[in-house]
Parts: structure tokens; sequence; C-alpha cells
């Protein structure tokens, strides 16, 4: 059953061994402790094929504790037979002080050098988390966040090349995209998320993304990471990023109501994706994976969508944890031996 699953994918010279995908989640356990480490090295060993580590402001990879504790992080995850990305969050500040795309009372419009400087830095923490070990990066363009608000007309109404026309809200992530790829050369991958509809009367639609995915894959893009908003429903997510899917040479991830493996099957076995990511579902069972292809599908901890402890933790800004299972979040806290 749900052979669709566990075929593996070769994309450039990485082979994953299935088509399960942890998404990028933000777990408040720093991003290298014991906690950290041990949470995502679960997960590998639980049989996903990438691990996309949480999103990571580029300044945070500046710290010399983090830089220090990465190549362990990506050991663990290598040695359970998992390959690992990490998502790279373009901050909204400059030198620690706020900006925006456009320019408010509260924060002034990014100038073009800033936007060339910061992707150079998304070029800079890439080729170092390649030296480190980690087999690929993903810039957040998805959900509202700085990076995909220069995509929207309803927040960039910059009258430079940074703005404007559809080529002017696409050039931010193409440079980032392109920085990061003369950077890395062609030995690891660069994936992309992106929300594929505003779903706002202002914003933009999945028009624009179609145009936007092919000048991703002309960049240098290997993966498309479809993440609707939380609008669109989890019955659509699949059909979005079919939509993007036919446009595009490259793999394409589904996010969203992908903890069912029929539902998750099947979306791969009629071409919608290539790829599934399952969040809350692997908070809740590590061992997804192993347990749907051993078959025994009853010796699943099922994600009952609470809340409580995943975004409620979050929220409270404590480390999170699942209400179904005690143990979510305390791997580091088990001595093997």
């Amino acid at each position: 059953m749900y052979e669709a699953l566990f075929q593996p994918l070769q994309v450039r010279n990485k082979m994953l061994r299935n088509r399960v995908v942890m998404p990028p989640m933000v777990t408040n356990m720093g991003l290298v402790t014991e906690q950290a480490v041990a949470w995502y090295a679960e997960r590998a060993k639980g049989g996903v094929g990438l691990v996309i580590v949480e999103s990571t402001p580029l300044e945070r990879l500046q710290d010399k504790a983090v830089r220090d504790g990465l190549p362990r992080l990506a050991e663990a995850v290598h040695s359970a037979g998992a390959l690992i990305a990490v998502q790279l969050f373009f901050s909204p500040t400059v030198d620690g002080k706020p900006v925006s795309v456009s320019g408010t009372e509260e924060a002034p419009a990014i100038t073009p050098s800033q936007i060339q400087a910061r992707a150079d830095r998304f070029a800079e923490c890439a080729l170092m988390l390649q030296r480190y070990g980690f087999d690929g990066v993903e810039p957040h363009g998805a959900h509202g966040f700085f990076l995909n608000q220069f995509f929207s007309p309803r927040h960039n109404r910059r009258q430079d090349e940074f703005g404007g026309s559809l080529e002017g809200r696409m050039r931010t992530g193409l440079t980032i995209v392109s920085a990061i790829r003369r950077a890395v050369g062609g030995d690891m991958l660069i994936l992309y998320r992106h929300t594929p509809d505003e779903q706002t009367p202002d914003g933009y639609g999945l028009e624009d993304t179609l145009v936007f995915a092919e000048r991703l894959q002309e960049a240098g893009v290997d993966i498309l990471d479809i993440s609707p908003s939380t609008r669109a429903g989890s019955d659509n997510h699949a059909g979005m990023a079919a939509a993007v899917k036919r446009v595009v040479d490259i793999p394409i991830i589904a996010v969203g109501g992908m903890k069912d493996p029929a539902a998750a099957c099947a979306a791969i076995e009629a071409g919608k994706c290539d790829l599934v990511a399952i969040g809350r579902g692997l908070i809740a069972e590590p061992h997804w994976v192993n347990k749907v292809k051993s078959g025994d599908l009853s010796q699943i901890i099922w994600c009952i969508e609470c809340n409580e402890r995943c975004f409620g933790h979050l929220r409270e800004g404590l480390p999170i944890g699942c209400k179904v299972n005690p143990q979510a979040g305390k791997e580091y806290l088990v001595k093997t031996a």
C-alpha cells in the first residue's frame, strides 16, 4: 500500500529516499541545542526523506555557538538516512532597525542596495551551510512574511526596480535565488517556499504565481514548496500544487492535508505533486513514515489538530509539544544504551 510515497527521488546529485518531507516548523528549542538535534534526528529516524529545519533568520547564523553546532545537526539527520535543508528567513530589519517594503511611519523602505546586500548575505549563509554538510536551503517567501511582501501588490507599492510591475515584484526573490546559486554552484539544493494565492482583493493570484514559478526555476530553484494560505482550505492545497507543477519541470511539494496517507499517496499518483509535507502529523508521530510503510496504521499516533501544544506553546514562547504524544519534544531525555 501507498507505494508512491516510498519511491526515491533524485534531485541534482541528491537522492531522497522517499517522497515525505518534514516541513519547517518553529520549535522554540533553539537551533542546535541537544533538544533540537534530538527532535530533528528522531523524525529522520522515523523515515522522512527530507528534513527542513525551522525558519532561521540570517542574523541567527552569525552566532558562533549556532555555527559550531550546525555540523552536529547535519550529521544527526544524515546518520538516520534523511537529507537536511535549512529554511532561511529575511528579517525586516537592517542594522537592527526596522524596515519595510514600501515605507511606513515606523519603518522606512529598504533600499535597493540594502536588498542586494541581503541577497549577498543569503548566499554567504547558504555557502556556510553547504560547507557544514547541509544538502539545501529554502528562502521563506510565503505566508505574508517579509520576502513574500515584495511579491504582493498589497504591500509592494515601490516605484523602483524592486516594485511596480510583476517583473519588479519578482525581482527580490529572484535576486536572492540567483545569488545563492552563484555561491553554492551545482552541488546544493535550492528550495523556495511560496504561497500561491494571497486570497485578498488587492493581493496577487495564481496567475502571477505561475509566472514566478517559471522564473524561479530559471534562476536555479530545484524544488518549489507550495504552501497555500490557511484561508484556502486544505482540500484544495494539492490542487494549487498541481497548477504550479503544470508549468515547471522541477519537483513540487504539496503542503496541507497530507497526514492521511491515502490522500498523500493519491496526490502523488495523480501527478499533482512530487513530494508531500507533513507538519503536525510528524509532531504527534515522529515515525509516521515507517509505520505507514509497515502497513499497520493502527500503531500511528494521529494528530487531532487541537493545536494546544504545537501552536499553543509557540504563542506562549514554550518549546512545542503534543497533547496526544507527551514524548514529543522530549526525545533528548531518552538515553540510548
